[in-house]
């Protein structure tokens, strides 16, 4: 009956507080309770070492009895006859916070009957909050440019849900009570979603602003004058100056992206020239170059 060493199972050191004890009771139990790992041997027998190492630890008798002997238990005879005498009265009743058919007497280590005997009790069970559960969704871009709905099916449950506009790649939201059931009446788990976005336009999107490069022919670089472009939902007329240099990037304002969750407001949209150099001159073509050429020089 070697000695377990109920502060090691908790993570936690000898000079613990009780709100220390209950949460990382709480926090362990929650991880191996049978419900949320059925068919599990190793998570059971971790279960049953956390309510046995809360049994001792959260009673304030069964702790300073612990911590008087522990690993000299065999010893505590003496120390036993004493404490047996001074009580008068019901048995004392430990504070585990799982009910008997979670843990019955026949589940204690045999180092801690020999401690504390067999006889336990329970003042309740604890509400556990159910299983969170993770999902992808897969959309394109264009699919987020307006918010809409969109029904999912989360382990054979249908779940509409709002999308909002705006959503980022790899974006995470949250669906409260989505989850898995709660145990001993606790509350549901929540779904997440994660969100994989696909581009497939010519934009590239920054946050909420979206770029593009153009072409733009070389007489209207030099020249000037007005073009009709693609926008993200339409088309726009755009100014373009005189003597305009390859590479210029121009401002579009409001016409990017939507922000998440700020209705009516949009990023911006910047579009760089690409100029486009002429090619297959014909004679007359070319004959004027040279004339521009040499009043150029």
């Amino acid at each position: 009956m070697a000695f377990i060493d109920y502060y090691k199972i908790l993570g936690l050191p000898k000079t613990a507080s009780e709100q220390d004890i209950k949460k990382a009771y709480r926090k362990l139990a929650r991880k191996y309770h049978p419900d949320l790992n059925p068919n599990d041997k190793e998570a059971e027998r971790k279960f049953k070492e956390v309510n046995e190492a809360n049994e001792v630890l959260s009673n304030a008798e069964n702790r300073k009895k612990y911590d008087d002997y522990g690993e000299h238990w065999q010893h505590s005879e003496a120390y036993e006859q004493t404490r047996q005498r001074q009580q008068r009265g019901p048995q004392y009743q430990t504070r585990g916070d799982f009910s008997e058919s979670d843990f019955r007497g026949s589940d204690f280590s045999d180092f801690f009957e020999s401690m504390f005997g067999s006889q336990t009790g329970s003042r309740g069970q604890v509400k556990f909050k159910g299983q969170d559960f993770n999902a992808e969704l897969q959309l394109n871009l264009r699919d987020v440019y307006t918010s809409h709905k969109r029904t999912l099916t989360i382990n054979n449950k249908h779940i509409r849900i709002t999308i909002p506009a705006g959503v980022e790649n790899g974006q995470v939201i949250k669906i409260k009570g989505h989850g898995g059931p709660g145990v001993n009446g606790g509350p549901n788990g929540d779904l997440y979603i994660q969100f994989t976005i696909h581009n497939n336009t010519p934009f590239k999107r920054n946050n909420d602003n979206l770029y593009i490069t153009i072409d733009l022919d070389l007489y209207k670089a030099i020249l000037g004058g007005e073009i009709m472009v693609n926008t993200f939902d339409g088309k726009a007329k755009l100014n373009i100056k005189p003597e305009t240099k390859n590479g210029t990037q121009v401002k579009l304002t409001g016409k990017g992206f939507p922000k998440y969750k700020k209705e009516g407001q949009f990023g911006d949209l910047y579009i760089t020239f690409n100029i486009v150099l002429p090619t297959n001159l014909t004679a007359k073509e070319k004959e004027l170059f040279y004339e521009l050429a040499k009043l150029r020089s």
